[in-house]
């Protein structure tokens, strides 16, 4: 099973959304995670970035004007 933590913007630990992440849609300029306990989180932008491998993910988020 791949598990991945998911960052917004940048890979640092300041940044973490959510972790043990299973699944990532993206629909509409909306980033939906779901973790392993089924608790989603929506973010307003795009995937950057998913290394499946390293289990991380880089989302970047829609910026306000």
């Amino acid at each position: 099973m791949c598990l991945s933590t998911v960052y917004k913007n940048t890979l640092t630990p300041e940044t973490v959304v959510m972790k043990n992440v299973m699944r990532i849609e993206c629909k509409d300029g909306v980033v939906i995670l779901t973790d392993l306990m089924e608790r989603q989180m929506a973010i307003e932008g795009t995937l950057e970035m998913a290394n499946l491998v390293d289990g991380v993910a880089i989302v970047k988020e829609s910026e306000v004007a």
